[in-house]
């Protein structure tokens, strides 16, 4: 694929996640109801890879009139935080999905208490007390069965009393665990007497200290899948050999709510897995990126590198680039290692849709219009966005001293330079055609001035003003622009697959993805944008407000380029 062609125009065929919905809607699985969940951990930002659940989980049950809950998973309170709780909240909302109701695994704490008791009564689950470096040490390797826990068959009153002791203050951590009785010779690793709940004394965010003995996600994920109702428990790939103990531990938990009125629970949640997302030139791990915040090797969580989908709302990404891209990339069964410059088309495509024009010059050097009266300024009108039909226009300040890029200057020209050189024609956008005379340059040699002449009957819009000149420059008036911050990013590692790479991921960081260039300047409408508007700086790129920026100094982040210029320098 090109990575400038539209993104929007290809249309991805359905994906067999949403064949496998259409089939069992047809065949009228669980009632014909379609009922999705994206459970996020608490425990870090969400990064695009989460996007990609989302817009399957919350897309989905929008497609086939479903619905999709929000269900926090907080089994692990060493961890989690209401900070990332209200960031996840933020995230979702941004990209543009709303959930029918909003679900937490500590809501069913109880519930899978008592569900775990009742294994331990029908002979199911049982405490184990060896360490766990024990317990992995026995549970043998994919080609040798297992050796079964000298604790595997203790009576079940002293597993349920050992169980009761494991949730007080006295128990020890890493003392105990509870494991479930299945198959130590099963060739499927997570069927050999897996842990199902560990003692840990961290207060819980919403539970304080009520607990100090929490379910693992393998035990509290299917049962709050099913306390909930939900049909379809979409997942990433890493969870194919987990589908095997979700299916046994729902067998179990149908035969121990059988007490329950008759069809009210009669429905069974599908685990269906698809590829996760990967980037280049990044990496989604929560681990590392929690290293890149805590270790300050980024400012944040929302650091415009990150590839948290909070960096990149505070970029300038919009959320349509980011469902567009996911769109066009699709769901399958296997892993890959997507292009971010894929990405970058789809910011760029958007953005041209959307963002204002702006006039801003980050590499600075002095233009004077020699024989334009001193003193004098006039309004010129500049349209916001010519693909969007009635965007309107705004004014910029024209006058005799301007600010011009240095590189759209040069002294002695090549033949296909169409900008600024002695002798040469341009027009000055959305004002005057103008020829340059000269330059003046200090000890050096470096240019300081750029000296040209205007011609007064060629102001944009005027009859008769529309001869042709082969360049066109942007500019602003040095007395009625802003000067301002402008950050620009490059790719956060310097090595295309840092997943893969056998050295310390540190050693793998790009020493320059960040460059802060200070000198620059805007028209005063750009400066007088906030964080959240997209803009475009006219021939140099996309760019936004960034949440720095106050009155007294302006701050932009740049988004991405009018063209991939990583993929040339590449070539």
């Amino acid at each position: 694929m090109n990575i400038n062609e539209n993104i929007s125009e290809k249309k991805p065929s359905l994906s067999f996640v949403e064949q496998f919905i259409k089939e069992d809607l047809s065949e009228g699985k669980n009632g014909g109801r379609l009922q999705t969940r994206f459970p996020p951990e608490p425990n870090g930002y969400l990064h695009i890879g989460h996007a990609k659940a989302i817009c399957m989980d919350f897309g989905a049950a929008e497609k086939y009139n479903g619905i999709c809950n929000l269900r926090f998973d907080d089994t692990n309170p060493t961890k989690e935080d209401t900070e990332y709780v209200e960031s996840i909240l933020q995230d979702i909302s941004w990209l543009g999905f709303k959930w029918n109701k909003i679900y937490y695994a500590s809501d069913y704490f109880q519930k899978l208490w008592d569900f775990a008791v009742w294994m331990i009564q029908k002979g199911h689950a049982y405490v184990d007390e060896q360490t766990s470096e024990q317990i992995a040490e026995q549970k043998g390797t994919p080609t040798t069965p297992g050796v079964a826990s000298p604790y595997r068959d203790r009576p079940v009153e002293e597993s349920l009393r050992l169980f009761e002791f494991m949730n007080t203050a006295e128990a020890v951590e890493g003392s105990m665990v509870l494991r479930a009785k299945m198959d130590m010779a099963n060739p499927n690793m997570h069927f050999r007497d897996p842990v199902i709940y560990r003692i840990i004394h961290t207060p819980h965010h919403r539970t304080g200290t009520t607990w100090h003995c929490y379910p693992m996600y393998d035990f509290a994920h299917g049962q709050s899948d099913y306390f909930e109702g939900v049909t379809h428990s979409i997942c990433t790939l890493e969870f194919v050999p987990h589908r095997p103990l979700y299916d046994k531990l729902i067998d179990y938990l149908k035969e121990y709510d059988g007490t329950i009125e008759k069809g009210l629970h009669d429905f069974r949640p599908r685990q269906i897995e698809f590829n996760r997302l990967n980037l280049t030139y990044t990496v989604m791990s929560k681990r590392k990126l929690h290293q890149l915040v805590t270790e300050g090797l980024v400012k944040g969580w929302d650091d415009p590198r990150m590839p948290t989908l909070c960096g990149m709302r505070r970029r300038g990404y919009s959320p349509e680039s980011i469902r567009n891209f996911i769109k066009s990339i699709g769901y399958t069964k296997f892993d890959a290692l997507n292009d971010i410059a894929l990405l970058e088309a789809a910011v760029r495509e958007d953005l041209n849709k959307k963002a204002t024009r702006v006039s801003a010059v980050l590499d600075p050097v002095k233009l004077v219009i020699t024989n334009y009266p001193e003193g004098k300024s006039e309004e010129m009108e500049a349209e916001n966005n010519p693909e969007q039909e009635n965007s309107g226009t705004h004014n910029i300040t024209f006058s005799r001293t301007l600010w011009i890029e240095r590189g759209d200057f040069m002294e002695d020209a090549p033949k296909k330079f169409f900008r600024m050189t002695p002798g040469q024609e341009v027009r000055l956008k959305n004002a005057y055609i103008v020829k340059c005379t000269g330059c003046t340059k200090d000890a050096e040699g470096n240019v300081t001035e750029i000296q040209a002449e205007y011609d007064p009957e060629s102001r944009s819009g005027m009859a008769g003003a529309n001869r042709k000149v082969k360049g066109t420059l942007h500019w602003v008036s040095t007395e009625h622009c802003v000067q301002t911050e402008v950050r620009e990013y490059d790719r956060l590692f310097s090595v295309e697959n840092p997943a893969a790479d056998g050295r310390d991921f540190h050693e793998l960081l790009n020493p320059d993805s960040l460059k802060v260039h200070n000198n620059c300047y805007v028209e005063q409408y750009a400066a007088e944008q906030e964080p959240g508007e997209y803009l475009q700086f006219i021939r140099l790129g996309y760019f936004m407000p960034d949440l720095d920026t106050t009155a007294q100094h302006p701050v932009f982040n740049k988004t991405v380029g009018l063209r991939d210029n990583w993929a040339k320098m590449k070539k």
